[in-house]
């Protein structure tokens, strides 16, 4: 009917049960996805089908609409709560921040995609984190460009934390963290550079691995050694010896080298994925150990 419907583009696909995390959740980790959960037999569906499609092509990458057949994928409509349809989700981060059903005029849905897309301010932060590594001195002006924009931006500010860290200006970075703290929540992001700023903090940075396991080896009623040694291994990026080194000092020498152990475990635990094995089989240990 549409003839644009029959033109191909990679800013349109179709998702199954088995593709939408891959199409969907990671997809919009880089770019925002736009989902139409519709079925064949839905004449409001194929009303808007098509202003969603036309809408895709003319903003050229800026999102990617990906279509869900309902009655092919009734787990993916049962897991987004559509109770009626068309439903169309925003999806960015992994996270659905806009949502509206029914036929929508295109003024509405142009409005809609507005609050969806990235500001000047966030792209810049975006590319800027593509810079850290390759061009810090880039990535920190497009990080002040951000801010100048929006100057409460996370990214940004988490940004600029992660540069002024691996540049060694820990009191800026720690500063930055503890500025985002005082809103009373940490993103990701910030809480994985909190984790790293306390390793940093205790010195471990530049630990010599071989050095602290030749010592722990050589004293091994030390607990103060041992505790060394885990701290070395978070630091070589050893994660589950260190998790299991810090544990053993929380179950044997709870009050004393057993603290600043717990606290390590808790620091590595941010630097890994929350639903990792590692992760959580050792804050089960940690838990049952306190």
């Amino acid at each position: 009917m549409n003839h644009a419907t029959s033109e191909p583009s990679p800013y349109i696909l179709d998702a199954t049960t088995a593709t939408f995390p891959t199409e969907v959740a990671e997809r919009s980790k880089t770019v925002p996805v736009v989902v139409d959960v519709w079925a064949e037999w839905c004449q409001p569906c194929k009303m808007l089908g098509p202003v969603l499609e036309k809408l895709a092509r003319e903003y050229d990458g800026r999102f990617v609409l990906v279509k869900v057949d309902s009655d092919q994928s009734p787990e993916v409509a049962a897991g987004l709560q559509a109770r009626s349809i068309p439903a169309v989700y925003g999806v960015r981060d992994g996270q659905i921040l806009e949502a509206f059903t029914g036929v929508q005029s295109e003024s509405f849905i142009r409005q809609w995609l507005d609050r969806l897309l990235p500001t000047k301010a966030e792209t810049l932060a975006a590319e800027a984190r593509g810079q850290e590594s390759s061009d810090p001195d880039a990535a920190a002006s497009k990080y002040a460009e951000a801010l100048a924009l929006e100057p409460e931006l996370p990214a940004a500010r988490i940004g600029q934390g992660r540069l002024a860290m691996a540049a060694g200006r820990i009191e800026e970075a720690q500063a930055t963290v503890a500025e985002l703290e005082r809103r009373g929540f940490l993103e990701p992001e910030a809480e994985r550079l909190k984790a790293e700023l306390v390793l940093k903090a205790q010195g471990v940075g530049s630990a010599d691995l071989d050095a602290a396991r030749a010592e722990s080896e050589a004293n091994p009623r030390d607990k103060s050694k041992k505790l060394r040694l885990a701290e070395a291994l978070a630091a070589a990026g050893r994660h589950e010896e260190a998790l299991a080194t810090a544990l053993d000092l929380v179950e044997t020498d709870r009050k004393n080298t057993g603290e600043e152990a717990r606290k390590l475990m808790l620091a590595v635990f941010q630097l890994l994925p929350e639903d990792s094995k590692t992760v959580v089989d050792y804050r089960r240990r940690l838990s049952f150990a306190l």
